[in-house]
């Protein structure tokens, strides 16, 4: 009996050892620190990345979450920092993620702020005499072209706007030829509008347009007239606006006020939104404007539901924040991250090189290639403003 009793309590003692072991795999976390505008005039995007990231992650623990370097399986926690699209709190922001245990950030919002951000880190990797800091951050909003290569460390999933802009107006070309003169509108104080007007004045006179005008306001502008009159007296056969939701609709609805009538509306990529729509669906019935997402495949519908359930709409910026959680599942895995206090610096350059290294991410419209400077090459198509709703206008071949 004595021989019996010991034999049970050693197997009841090696049950209370074992159990232990198993419990820290089933209660291992992995937090994604994003980061973009909570406040202010251009906080819903900040929103819509916060909930398309927290849509993500729930479909990535459902399906049963990331698996760390050491095996174990752990579920995906975000946390979502208001940088209210300021530079110098962008950079405050950082250097708060990066304080912590954190081996990446998401973000920002606004394009002033990953350009200033972007400059605080390190600009080549390995290079000792540099001391800026060595933490990489993946973009999903800030549009500006370019941003990327300012530092190893910065990475981004947005598309390029050029190549959208120069598509979309040689194919206007074909499409519209009696269409001849262009007139522009744009945020002159924000970043991304200017350097996409830019953009669009190139390619439109690339295209044989003539500029015959613009007029510019600011991002918290809520009167237009003196703008508008201007664009009315140059009659022209095109507007182009290069602005965010909340400028567009002023903008659009001064127009309605004075009679301008365009033949073609053109608009920013940031403004093929659900906030277009509920600011001024009438007025901007027609505005035809290329962006990288739209509900048209199964994945993209199943995101946009997602999206939904957070509180948050799927658009271009928000479809970026949703597909960078996969990337980052996937760079997690396959770099052996362990996502452990002690690890910290190794998972940092483990994530960084494993960004780096890709060639191609899976994304909600296609396939996203991978370029040299870290930049995304993105699947899109142009959208127009139709009854109330975003509709497909043109899908490009290539």
């Amino acid at each position: 009996m004595r021989k019996f009793n010991i034999a049970i309590a050693a197997v009841f003692a090696g049950a209370v050892l074992a159990a232990p072991s198993a419990a820290p795999a089933q209660d291992r976390t992995v937090k994604i620190t994003g980061f973009g505008a909570k406040s202010g005039v251009v906080r819903v995007f900040g929103v819509n990345s916060e909930a398309a990231l927290k849509a993500a992650a729930e479909e990535i623990n459902k399906a049963g979450g990331v698996t760390l370097g050491d095996g174990a399986k752990a579920k995906f926690t975000i946390e979502f920092l208001d940088d209210r699209c300021n530079a110098e709190e962008g950079i405050s922001v950082v250097r708060r993620i990066a304080s912590s245990d954190a081996f990446v950030a998401v973000g920002p919002t606004c394009s002033n702020v990953a350009e200033s951000l972007f400059g605080i880190l390190q600009k080549k990797v390995g290079d000792g005499s540099d001391s800026g800091l060595q933490f990489p951050i993946i973009a999903d909003v800030a549009a500006k072209g370019g941003l990327a290569k300012i530092s190893e460390w910065s990475f981004r999933n947005v598309p390029s706007e050029f190549e959208m802009y120069k598509a979309l107006f040689a194919w206007l070309k074909t499409q519209h030829p009696d269409l001849k003169t262009i007139y522009g509108g744009v945020e002159k104080d924000f970043a991304h509008s200017n350097a996409t007007f830019g953009v669009m004045k190139a390619q439109a006179e690339a295209n044989g347009m003539q500029i015959v005008g613009q007029s510019e306001w600011l991002l918290a502008d809520t009167t237009f007239s003196t703008q508008i009159r201007d664009m009315k007296r140059a009659n022209p056969d095109i507007v182009a606006i290069s602005a965010h939701p909340f400028t567009t609709c002023g903008a659009l609805k001064e127009m309605e006020r004075q009679g301008v009538k365009p033949k073609l509306l053109i608009g920013l990529t940031s403004s093929s939104s659900i906030e277009t729509l509920q600011g001024c669906a009438k007025q901007a019935e027609g505005i035809i404007i290329p962006t990288s997402f739209a509900p048209v495949t199964p994945e993209a519908k199943k995101a946009a539901d997602n999206v939904a359930k957070f509180g948050g709409s799927a658009d271009l910026h928000s479809a970026a924040a949703y597909e960078i959680m996969f990337i980052l599942k996937d760079v997690i895995e396959k770099q052996k991250i362990m996502a452990k206090p002690d690890t910290v610096k190794a998972d940092r350059e483990k994530m960084r090189a494993g960004l780096a290294a890709l060639k191609e991410t899976n994304g909600l419209l296609g396939k996203v290639g991978r370029t040299a400077d870290r930049e995304a090459i993105k699947p899109f198509l142009y959208v127009h403003a139709k009854g109330g709703s975003w509709q497909v206008l043109y899908k490009p071949s290539s």
